[in-house]
């Protein structure tokens, strides 16, 4: 048994729905919540954020998911926010393999688009132009 208590969420506390930043620590995430506000002199709308330490107790959610937050007692001294669910989960993204992604690839294992490399080193066309050495 857990020698602190499980938190508590009350029915009438502020919830928010933000991005989840970062997950690397052990059931706390950064939740990231943007909003744009006017300015005050120039009219302006500015994007703006706040970022939120949360609690997730059971590590369910991960980077780029989208999270309903809500305000609970102090867990740590920095977190003051618990998660309430997963709204929406991060799309997944494809794994790379030798600079090629995996989706690129045939039944036979070679590859069938081409590769979203870019050439490095110079071309006969910049060294005609004088840009590929200082000489």
């Amino acid at each position: 048994m857990s020698r602190k208590s499980p938190v508590v969420i009350p029915e009438r506390s502020p919830r928010l729905v933000g991005v989840v930043d970062r997950d690397g620590q052990d059931r706390t995430r950064r939740v990231v919540i943007s909003y744009s506000a006017r300015h005050p002199r120039y009219g302006k709308y500015i994007r703006k954020r706040t970022v939120l330490h949360v609690h997730d107790e059971t590590n369910e959610s991960h980077m780029g998911d989208r999270v309903e937050i809500a305000e609970c007692r102090p867990v740590s001294r920095m977190k003051r926010w618990a998660l309430v669910r997963i709204v929406e989960k991060a799309p997944v993204k494809a794994e790379i393999v030798y600079g090629e992604a995996v989706a690129d690839r045939g039944t036979d294992g070679k590859s069938t688009g081409k590769s979203d490399r870019k050439s490095v080193g110079t071309t006969a066309g910049s060294k005609a132009r004088g840009k590929g050495s200082s000489n």
